[in-house]
């Protein structure tokens, strides 16, 4: 949603305001840049060696290597005045399961520092701590030219982890040799320690007519992390720009920016910007051809600022590293904040996202509901409009699961409430959706209006649960309510209270069939600076905004996830979309890229956006299909239609200024090509569900970059218009207008075949292809076993006891696996192993079906009597007429199908029909 108010007398008010924000237009100039923020120009400004820092009383203490960092200065200068010196820094290392290596460094508690530094809580899982191994003792080694010893403790089989004393440096190597990643091998980690204002000091900073009181002064930290034999490096969303992270420093560089992670309310985005908006996750990922795989998180919520430097940056430095290896130099700078820093070896792409979401958690396994399709606009005008959209999507047979409401359906834009004129009958509205096994889903933002007849102020304001300004009163914004305070959620029983307005009782009108959107939540505060709420409000402990700004979006989506557990009693699995992101949020829904434009370039980086969200632990992801803003041609719109299909969560939306664009709004053609892509994802959910339950357990994302399933391909490593589904799909979008050929790069030595004509295509090199306006290119793995449901229903709900099929891509040795997952899709109760978890196995010609699924007695159980109907087999280089299924010892007959059921043009191909074995149940099918 868009930060441009749109009723009159609130508009004229803000427009009056000297403090307004312009929300026009996108606007650089309404931003900070890295000149414009002093603790990054302060940091920018440093060169190598600048920060000499020494490690003494090196010990092991409470299973951690312990330390103090003093800088070399006051070691030189012990009669320095109290004021101007330096305190020493306290320093733990600890290890943990899997090869994670954690780094905290703080001002040391016994020292008296002015206040405690902000550690950000909520964020590492609390059985983390139980992975924890306990060192026992370190040994030493003096390297290079050092003049002194280094301390090494065990990290992993095969690796250690490097505390170098003098000049101080850590870092994690291969055992006895080469290094994976380091931190401050340049030298240049600053921590500007806390300290008493001096008289006639200015810590105040000003930013377009907003002032920034600072009472804690600067408090800012930066150091440099390299990447070791890598030749891309990632992640750090969220922004529009290429998946591999370009140079922003550097030889040839001029006028780059950092990449900044501050959560912003960014109207209309531009394509192709290092700029930062919704989210922030500060976990950066390095990839390489000879080293594999590692990666980088900083646990801090303040304001980020990351520089990814070119080669040669440090040209001019005179200093020579420990280390002849290649490498990526990085340099991250925070606000505030302490260092609480992960290292994770990998050593592949899978094992370091397995690694972080074991620290931050895996993603939520999302109903199944969930993962269909999702109307939306902003806004359906009444239940009126609500019955006549829902209704043509049966006429048009066009399957959707969700229907989406936007503010509009408010009373006066309070949330939790209803507009009783336009929407008179929720109850009865979401049930007649709830009927054809659809849902609802309604816009909750986190600005509460400043009205003493509503509700929710009223009890807010007594209970004390808002942010307070620096003065310490209730802090008072604007936003879409027009004057607005904001619930610190940062506070437990804040959050505890919120979860509670979403029972039935109290969210009056709201169902159980009704679920939640979290827009605006980074916060977004109109008169604020930069859009967003000033840095000196104050939250629970005095702890500051600037301090945990970037995750103030994440407790509230945590919040209105525990809501809707609440909600039912802890039986039902919440669906709550955010728009602001950090580092954990993977735990309690979804997340969507904002709000993008109708545009080609856009509808492009929408794979590299996604793709960083899975990478970082997002999986649940989408852009919004046709783009939020502007009118979108129709072939853009298909094109974005068939591309979305295959998003991880798939919502068309659109804003109130833009024509209607229900599927069936641009002509016969372009229905029936919008109705197929939407098909298309509904065939594919018992194999989208599977993923998402790996990615439950696991951390792997759903959607992945080429190199996370071909890690040794170089010619997949900066390629981010393909991306895989699993391990099985590859699909390539269209991004240029009347396209007739695709560059498609099909990696791997095996084949791969094309899902809608079943025609092969050779792995390993790069395939022109002819394209028309029907789909986009989508390939299945040869080696792979996908589930599908060809039978099309009103909604997925529908569709729960329909047959399966499965479509076997065989590879170059007449063989291929894969997996189906299947629960009852909504409850918890698969976490006490209720669910169906098959292995399909092909080779030496027969088909084999094994439980996955550990024995669980005494827990719930879930049985289905579904069956498989067809068995198609691509690739097959025999000529068998029959099958025999063991153990009924019956046959099936072996003869020409269609591979798509409703496809009118498919090609036939090698089907064994109605073979009718039950998914639960160990089976054996030979080819006679």
């Amino acid at each position: 949603m868009m930060t441009q108010m749109r009723n009159p007398t609130l508009l004229l008010l803000l427009l009056l305001s000297s403090q307004l924000c312009s929300v026009l237009s996108w606007k650089k100039d309404e931003f900070r840049n890295c000149n414009q923020t002093p603790f990054c120009k302060r940091a920018r400004a440093r060169k190598p060696s600048s920060s000499s820092l020494i490690a003494q009383d090196v010990a092991i203490f409470d299973g951690e290597l312990t330390a103090k960092l003093f800088p070399e200065k006051t070691q030189e200068n012990p009669d320095e005045q109290d004021q101007d010196r330096i305190k020493p820094l306290v320093l733990s290392l600890s290890v943990y399961q899997d090869g994670i290596l954690r780094l905290k460094i703080d001002e040391d508690p016994k020292l008296d520092p002015p206040k405690k530094r902000f550690e950000v809580p909520d964020v590492i899982l609390p059985e983390f701590s139980n992975k924890k191994l306990w060192l026992q003792k370190l040994s030493t080694e003096t390297i290079g030219g050092d003049a002194g010893p280094s301390s090494i403790v065990y990290l992993l089989d095969g690796y250690e982890a490097v505390l170098r004393h003098d000049p101080f440096e850590v870092y994690v190597r291969e055992k006895g040799g080469n290094r994976v990643i380091s931190l401050n091998s340049h030298g240049l980690l600053d921590f500007e320690q806390l300290r008493v204002k001096r008289d006639g000091e200015e810590w105040e900073e000003r930013f377009k007519g907003h002032t920034d009181r600072r009472p804690h002064g600067p408090q800012s930290i930066s150091f440099d992390v390299s990447f070791y034999e890598a030749d891309h490096v990632y992640g750090i969303p969220e922004r529009a720009t290429s998946f591999a992270l370009k140079p922003t420093r550097g030889p040839g560089i001029e006028d780059s920016e950092p990449y900044r992670l501050f959560n912003l309310d960014v109207f209309e985005y531009l394509h192709e910007s290092p700029f930062g908006l919704y989210g922030s996750i500060p976990l950066m990922i390095s990839h390489g051809k000879s080293r594999g795989t590692s990666g980088f998180f900083w646990l801090n919520a303040a304001e980020m600022q990351i520089d990814v430097l070119g080669s040669g940056w440090d040209a001019e430095s005179g200093i020579s590293l420990p280390s002849s290896q290649s490498r990526i130099d990085t340099l991250w700078m925070s606000e505030a904040g302490i260092v609480d820093a992960f290292f994770f070896v990998g050593p592949g792409p899978k094992d370091v996202v397995r690694q972080y979401t074991s620290v931050t958690g895996t993603p939520a396994m999302p109903q199944l509901f969930a993962l269909a399709y999702h109307q939306c606009r902003w806004n359906y005008r009444d239940e009126e409009d609500v019955e006549q959209v829902d209704s043509k999507f049966d006429e048009h047979d066009i399957p959707y699961d969700v229907l989406w409401l936007d503010i509009e359906h408010t009373d006066g834009k309070r949330y939790l409430t209803w507009d009783r004129m336009l929407f008179p009958h929720p109850e009865e509205m979401q049930r007649k959706l709830a009927a054809k096994g659809r849902h609802m889903v309604t816009i909750v933002d986190p600005h509460i209006k400043r009205d003493d007849s509503y509700f929710l102020h009223k009890e807010a304001t007594e209970k004390r649960y808002y942010v307070r300004d620096a003065t310490g009163k209730d802090y008072d914004g604007w936003c879409w309510s027009g004057s607005s305070s904001y619930l610190d959620v940062l506070r437990p029983e804040v959050r505890s209270w919120w979860a509670e307005k979403f029972s039935l009782e109290n969210y009056v009108g709201s169902t159980p069939s009704l679920y939640i959107w979290n827009d605006m939540n980074e916060p977004s505060v109109f008169n604020g600076p930069e859009v967003t709420m000033p840095r000196d409000a104050l939250h629970q402990e005095d702890a500051e905004h600037r301090e945990l700004h970037n995750a103030y979006g994440y407790y509230f989506h945590m919040a209105t996830a525990d809501g809707l557990v609440k909600r039912g009693d802890g039986r039902d699995r919440p669906f709550v979309l955010s728009r602001a992101v950090f580092a954990g949020s993977q735990r309690y829904g979804a997340v969507w890229t904002g709000d993008n434009t109708a545009e080609w370039d856009h509808l492009r980086v929408s794979v590299p956006m996604i793709l960083t969200l899975g990478l970082t632990g997002i999986s649940f992801s989408g852009a919004d299909v046709g783009g939020f803003f502007g009118n979108p041609e129709p072939e853009l719109l298909v094109r974005w239609y068939q591309l979305g299909a295959y998003y991880p969560f798939f919502r068309a939306h659109a804003h109130h200024d833009t024509k209607r664009r229900e599927p069936w709004l641009f002509g016969d053609r372009n229905t029936e090509r919008i109705r197929e892509a939407i098909h298309i994802r509904y065939m594919l959910l018992p194999y989208f569900y599977t993923l998402f339950r790996e990615a439950n357990t696991s951390g792997v994302p759903v959607v992945r970059p080429l190199w996370m399933e071909f890690p040794s391909e170089e010619a997949t490593f900066s390629n981010d218009e393909a991306f895989m589904i699993g391990s099985s799909l590859l699909v390539q979008g269209i991004y240029t207008e009347h396209a007739r050929h695709a560059s498609v790069y099909l990696p791997g030595k095996e084949s791969w075949y094309e899902v809608k004509t079943g025609v092969a295509y050779k792995g390993g090199r790069t395939h022109k292809l002819d394209v028309n306006e029907e789909s986009v290119p989508a390939f299945q793995r040869a080696g792979t076993i996908i589930p599908r449901k060809d039978r099309f229903r009103r909604s997925s709900t529908q569709m729960v006891n329909d047959p399966y099929t499965l479509v076997i891509a065989l590879n170059s040795s007449q063989a291929a696996e894969g997996e189906l997952y299947v629960d009852d899709g909504r409850s918890f109760e698969f976490q006490q192993g209720a669910y169906i978890h098959r292995r399909f196995v092909f080779s030496d010609g027969k088909l084999t079906s094994l439980n996955l699924a550990p024995p669980s007695p005494g827990q719930a159980q879930f049985s289905s009597e579904c069956v498989i109907e067809r068995i198609i087999l691509q690739g097959l280089t025999t000529g068998q007429k029959s099958a025999l299924i063991e153990p009924e010892n019956q046959k099936a007959e072996i003869e020409k199908g269609p591979l798509l059921l409703h496809s009118r043009r498919g090609p036939t191909v090698i089907t064994i029909r109605k073979p009718n074995v039950r998914i639960v149940d160990d089976w054996v099918i030979k080819l006679l």
